[in-house]
């Protein structure tokens, strides 16, 4: 059973009635970000009851020391933390002496939240019947602006219903919080100032170790029934946190509204001894504009971004719903404007996965952000991985590799690996091969050749040098072969040569041979510069031809088929639609022994490989993987659905794609996976972007033309996206009986749809 308290609508996520079991989860759901930071929907006021309390600053992290049972040599000396960052959202309410707790309240009705995707904000509003029956209608409305990405805005209206009252507001800013996932309860922040005047308010803090340096600001301002008051507010402080006290008195239907501005101000921007200034330049601009002011700037900043972004379903209200709250959020999370950031996998909305980087974004994320983006800022995801290459042969070092092999970490802030189970940390190196396919990727979208000659042809290298260690040759064999590994199916660990990561290997090789053939023709002075600096030999090269050469990849010569590795057929193949639905998911029910024998996929690893390199194998290759595999695939991975989606389209399967594409697109508004309260899937959430885009539009890049294959499920009447391909807008829409496709603007563009060359023109 999925939950099911979503409302339906095609531009909100919308919940009714108050539940305080579904608290956490909504809190995950309702999640507001803007690229520089973002918050869980925690409420203003205070709430006794349970909640999973978080902000978060991009780029500021903890190095939280592993704990693990047993040291061995290599492991991670850290897990890097998103750190639950001071909260600026806090807004404590007390009436005729009572505070507001909707955990202790008499009755709770009307309640609704609406995350307002379109526009970009979130409201909450209810009616309480406090325990001094006080009856209380409140509506709160706030969002963390675009366009200035230091700060957010928050306006709380109070009108008593029954009574005259004494109501007193107490915004505040507190920086006494702890993350939930603390390894030995560290303490990750320490406050050194509390600065208190009028109504602005600012705490100083830098986090232990990076020594991070943040100022958390607020401004105030009260209006009676629309009008702002004179009221000045008092100050109470203590060690961690700070607040302004407004008491008012109100008579019943009169309408109070507290607006607040905060936000942080980071040493990551601005001169570490310059925040409070930083923070005062940005509340008065702010301040300035007013909440609608600013409100009508987001609205204008969200239409910009839906104009290039959104896809449109007719006919399919939890189908459209779905498409948009994934690039809601991943719009949310990353806008591209900082190279320093990336894309973590749980972004702004929890702490699980260490806010960091994983191999995802090269995956998964890399085709939304270049179609919906410019290219600059797909770029820029390239670029930080250029940035991270002396780290990532550091990490190399670290297991005994020499000579400049790069070993990109499965988790990283700064290029270090930081993640400490030693099955994925040494073992799932496949990430490697995922980074030298953006850069392929990017390649092959863009045409701007430009970055390998800049920058990725060095790390071609430094990746390949790695494959070609890691390896070793079998005399049983005759062949190279990769032991003790670990696929994207993490249900199967330290086995020998996946499949996957064999052929990724292999093809790793072959094309940083090819780059560098290419830049030795095309770009001279960087082929001596890049020659220079890595001191590669003939000799080398010479041995990535014969390791790429002699890769062995399983075979099965009974089923016709490659294998996900060595043992596979030695398990007992018993298909899920076998297994008892009770048990399911594995994860949840299942010790981890009896999931590492089993036959079942926690994600796509040999399709995985089938879906990155599809030009390598024929469609009937593709079915006969696909019909042998996802009978044995749990999904149990957010990465999975998604590809399964793009190729069940691939091969006309259209019920089963739609099937997938609903799995992919609701994995957390429906709670697929039983865990949305511990935050989104935001990695994923590019997955069902690609579902509808490369699944059902079946758009590619073929001979450097780009080429379609429209398809329609027969639950929607239609749907449309654009892309920009080469600088230029291309709208598709595609219906039950027709597709058609339009050019905004420039030269005629060829592009090919079902085999077929079309020219557009404007």
């Amino acid at each position: 059973m999925h939950q099911d308290y979503i409302q339906p609508n095609p531009w909100s996520i919308i919940e009714e009635g108050f539940d305080k079991d579904r608290i956490k989860s909504s809190e995950s759901l309702f999640s507001i970000g803007n690229g520089a930071m973002g918050q869980r929907a925690n409420f203003e006021e205070h709430y006794s009851g349970a909640t999973f309390q978080g902000s978060y600053i991009g780029g500021v992290y903890y190095p939280d020391k592993t704990r693990v049972g047993w040291w061995k040599n290599g492991y991670p000396e850290y897990f890097a933390k998103v750190l639950n960052a001071p909260n600026w959202i806090g807004i404590d309410l007390w009436v005729d002496g009572e505070q507001l707790d909707l955990n202790t309240c008499k009755k709770v009705v009307d309640f609704r939240r609406e995350l307002h995707m379109k526009e970009g904000w979130y409201k909450r509003s209810f009616v309480a019947i406090m325990p001094n029956d006080v009856e209380v209608a409140i509506e709160a409305t706030r969002f963390l602006c675009l366009d200035t990405d230091e700060t957010g805005a928050i306006q709380y209206q109070i009108r008593l219903l029954n009574v005259d009252a004494e109501v007193i507001f107490l915004p505040y800013l507190d920086s006494g919080i702890k993350n939930k996932d603390s390894n030995w309860d560290d303490k990750f922040w320490n406050t050194t100032k509390i600065t208190s005047e009028k109504n602005r308010a600012f705490i100083e803090s830098h986090t232990m170790k990076t020594n991070f340096k943040v100022c958390t600001f607020m401004h105030s301002e009260l209006f009676l029934d629309g009008n702002k008051s004179e009221i000045k507010p008092t100050s109470k402080k203590d060690e961690l946190s700070v607040g302004h006290s407004y008491v008012v008195d109100v008579k019943k239907g009169q309408e109070v509204t507290l607006v607040k501005y905060g936000g942080y101000t980071v040493d990551r921007n601005h001169p570490a001894d310059k925040l409070i200034e930083a923070a005062d330049t940005v509340l008065n601009e702010v301040s300035s504009l007013g909440f609608d002011g600013l409100l009508e700037e987001q609205k204008k900043a969200w239409a910009q971004i839906w104009d290039m972004s959104d896809i449109t379903i007719e006919g399919d209200i939890k189908a459209q719903q779905g498409i948009r709250f994934n690039i809601f959020q991943l719009n949310q999370t990353y806008t591209g404007t900082d190279s320093r950031l990336n894309i973590g996998p749980k972004g702004f909305t929890g702490e699980k996965y260490g806010g960091s980087t994983y191999w995802d974004t090269e995956a998964y994320c890399l085709p939304f952000y270049m179609a919906t983006k410019n290219q600059e800022v797909a770029r820029k995801l390239l670029k930080y991985r250029y940035n991270h290459l002396e780290k990532a042969i550091e990490n190399a070092e670290k297991l005994g590799f020499k000579n400049g092999a790069a070993l990109y970490p499965m988790v990283t802030m700064n290029g270090e690996e930081c993640h400490n189970e030693w099955e994925i940390t040494f073992e799932e190196i496949h990430r490697n091969g995922a980074i030298a396919y953006a850069i392929f990727n990017y390649t092959r979208y863009t045409e701007d050749y430009s970055y390998i000659p800049e920058m990725g042809l060095e790390v071609l290298i430094g990746i390949a040098r790695f494959w070609q260690q890691r390896i070793n040759w079998s005399e049983n064999r005759n062949k190279y072969v990769m032991l003790g590994v670990t696929g994207p199916n993490e249900y199967e660990n330290n086995v020998n040569n996946n499949w996957y990561t064999n052929y990724l290997a292999k093809w790793c090789l072959e094309y940083a041979l090819e780059q560098l053939e290419h830049v030795r023709q095309q770009y001279t002075t960087d082929y001596k510069r890049i020659l220079e600096k890595t001191q590669l030999t003939n000799d080398e090269t010479g041995l990535w031809k014969k390791v790429a050469a002699h890769m062995y990849l399983p075979l099965s010569e009974e089923h016709g088929v490659y294998l996900q590795q060595d043992g596979f057929l030695d398990k007992d193949l018993v298909r899920v639609a076998d297994l008892d639905k009770k048990e399911r998911p594995i994860n949840q029910h299942w010790s981890w022994d009896r999931i590492l024998r089993s036959p079942y996929i926690k994600q796509a690893d040999t399709l995985q490989g089938f879906y990155f390199f599809e030009d390598h194998f024929t469609t009937e290759e593709l079915e006969k993987h696909f019909d042998f595999y996802e009978p044995f695939t749990v999904h149990e991975s957010s990465l999975s659905p998604c590809v399964h989606s793009v190729q069940a389209a691939k091969l006309d399967r259209m019920e089963q794609a739609y099937t997938f594409y609903l799995r992919t697109s609701r994995l957390d508004l429906d709670d697929y996976n039983k865990e949305v309260e511990e935050g989104l899937h935001i990695t994923s959430m590019a997955g069902t972007w690609m579902s509808i885009v490369e699944g059902f539009g079946g758009m590619r890049i073929r001979d450097g033309k780009l080429c379609f294959a429209p398809k329609i499920p027969e639950q929607w009447e239609m749907y449309s996206f654009k892309i920009n391909f080469r600088e230029r807008i291309i709208k598709v829409t595609v219906s039950q009986n027709s597709a058609d496709f339009e050019i905004d603007s420039g030269e005629p563009l060829e592009i090919v749809v079902n085999e077929k060359p079309i020219t557009l023109s404007a």
